[in-house]
């Protein structure tokens, strides 16, 4: 819990750096860049890792390997993790960040099913309908599930639109089994 509280203080300074730059989606693609190289190279996160590391010599390989593609208050920032012993927290500093600059701009992600692979027409209505919808730019994260049979079904955070053939046909299903001898519907 500590650790959350931590990451967002960070991530909110680096939103603040970032905005006073006029960088702030850049800013966001190196930081989940820098953990992403972290996460996926184990020498560098080993050496990064070690307290037998020194933090200076930290802190001049990130100052010697971003110097030409990163701003120098974006490396200044990494440097000052280091120096805080933070950089274990870097991948939940990328995650809170990101977070921080979808509120900021009025984004939100969405998961988005579909029956079969969408094509990039139809990507962009989906997209410009879950915008109307939700009154804010939707950034929709598209994954095909043979299992709905057909339509769509959508989460954004914890809520899930589901407009899927299957459930449709589970509803069927549930209304045809629940209807009493007579043939009629019981009033309500």
């Amino acid at each position: 819990m500590r650790d959350a509280a931590v990451c967002r203080n960070y991530a909110e300074t680096l939103l603040a750096v970032a905005e006073k730059e006029g960088k702030v989606e850049r800013y966001g693609e190196l930081i989940d860049a820098v953990a992403g190289v972290m996460a996926a190279d184990p020498a560098l996160h080993g050496v990064f890792m070690s307290p037998r590391v020194p933090k200076q010599t930290k802190q001049r390989l990130i100052e010697r390997s971003l110097a030409k593609v990163a701003p120098k208050p974006f490396i200044r920032f990494l440097q000052l993790v280091v120096q805080r012993g933070r950089q274990y927290l870097l991948d939940d500093i990328a995650a809170e960040y990101e977070e921080l600059v979808d509120r900021h701009l009025g984004r939100v992600h969405a998961l988005v099913a579909t029956a079969r692979p969408v094509d990039e027409r139809l990507a962009a209505a989906i997209q410009k309908r879950l915008s109307a919808v939700f009154a804010k730019e939707v950034l929709p994260h598209f994954r095909a599930d043979p299992a709905l049979l057909g339509g769509i079904v959508v989460r954004v955070g914890d809520r899930v639109f589901d407009g899927s053939l299957r459930r449709k046909l589970k509803l069927l299903q549930h209304r045809m089994l629940h209807v009493p001898l007579g043939g009629t519907r019981p009033a309500r």
